[in-house]
């Protein structure tokens, strides 16, 4: 038997059940997951080990590199900025970035960064790992691309890119990195344990990531999706736009590296606890139980899940929805209802909001399958948690 440690709140039992299932049966060899309810944490579990392939225990404090999950964090500065009114979203980039003006992109807006609308998912030319960390390298590349698409025209999934997009923008508007920005401005006064940018006074607490085989479908209890054709024939293509926005970093950084955790990718670098992830959207709905008050007006909060893309993604070759910088409810990431919003990870991890049932969850875990938006682990404690939040 696995042991899962932490609380739960009365009602909130199945998703501690799932979550057992998940480290038993469905291949987690290390995670957590958390509830928020109302402002109120009702579920907070953790299991298994900090590495996959290691003997330490997954600690109450152990946190995790938990890859595109960490564009909601990113984006949410954005939205303050604006909140605060320091960035207009339909300026065009180049009014705060002139560089990015360059190959017709003159006229690409704030939000087409945030909606997957500009373009840009891929380089023409991939950068090496260092490149990819420098802070430089993946701005100055960006901005000099033509767009792979007239900007606002489609949308396609800018997977790493996102990052770099977003992060020379908020350099530009505040004179501070969107990491240091996130922990001055909601990190700290939150009290997460949440970085874009790890200190590296924090490294010890962080385990170590692997990609694992997921068991067989009966195992899984049937929750497995096999991929479109059209989805694995654009993964096995070298130079499909999947594979080329995927592969944006040539050779694949080591996700394990303190150089990579410490660069603060607002992409894909993000390292935090699933308590510390769903606090953070439990904020963006509202006021807190100890006295924290909501980070979101309302009016950021229905700007923010606004559905702004929507239909055939150009890079993850299926339908997707998006808002400004999070994921929308729908089939290729289901989350609690139709009005949630949030970000999966590639390999499981999902953390997401939902303001009708009043609703934050996060799961964030070490053990990277095979899925991109919709994972099976993840999906089986949101089918928990959606069964809880019905009868209670």
């Amino acid at each position: 038997m696995v042991d899962v440690q932490g609380t739960v709140a009365d009602g909130y039992e199945p998703v501690r059940d799932a979550f057992r299932a998940n480290l038993t049966e469905r291949g987690d060899r290390g995670a957590a997951v958390a509830v928020y309810r109302d402002g109120r944490k009702v579920v907070d579990l953790w299991g298994g080990l900090a590495d996959p392939h290691g003997q330490t225990p997954w600690a109450e404090d152990t946190a995790q590199v938990v890859r595109s999950v960490t564009k909601g964090p990113a984006a949410a500065v954005l939205h303050l900025l604006h909140q605060r009114g320091r960035l207009d979203l339909d300026a065009p980039v180049g009014t705060y970035w002139p560089e990015f003006k360059a190959a017709g992109k003159e006229r690409v807006p704030v939000r087409h960064l945030l909606t997957h609308r500009a373009g840009l998912p891929a380089l023409d030319t991939p950068l090496t790992p260092g490149q990819a960390l420098d802070g430089t390298s993946g701005p100055r590349a960006l901005a000099a691309q033509a767009p792979a698409w007239e900007p606002g025209t489609a949308h396609g999934y800018h997977a790493q890119t996102y990052g770099w997009l977003l992060g020379e923008l908020v350099l530009r508007v505040t004179g501070r990195t969107l990491g240091r920005w996130f922990a001055e401005e909601i990190a700290r006064p939150y009290g997460l344990d949440l970085w874009i940018g790890l200190p590296a006074e924090q490294a010890h607490r962080v385990g170590r990531i692997a990609e694992v085989q997921a068991p067989p479908v009966p195992l899984s209890r049937g929750l497995r999706v096999r991929p479109k054709r059209e989805v694995a024939e654009a993964w096995s293509d070298p130079g499909s736009l999947t594979r080329r926005a995927f592969g944006a970093v040539e050779p694949p950084p080591d996700e394990n590296d303190p150089a990579y955790l410490a660069a603060g990718l607002p992409g894909s670098g993000g390292v935090a606890t699933a308590r510390s992830l769903a606090r953070f959207y439990a904020a963006l709905l509202g006021d807190l139980d100890d006295g924290a008050r909501r980070l979101y007006a309302p009016a950021t909060l229905t700007q923010a899940r606004t559905e702004e893309s929507a239909g055939p993604d150009r890079v993850l070759v299926v339908g997707t929805r998006f808002g400004l910088g999070y994921m929308l409810h729908g089939p290729s990431c289901p989350m609690l209802g139709p009005g949630s919003f949030g970000h999966p990870g590639r390999g499981g991890s999902l953390a997401f909001a939902d303001p009708e049932t009043g609703v934050a969850f996060a799961y964030v875990t070490n053990s990277l399958q095979k899925s991109v938006t919709s994972d099976p682990r993840a999906q089986a404690l949101v089918r928990a948690l959606r069964r809880t939040v019905t009868e209670t």
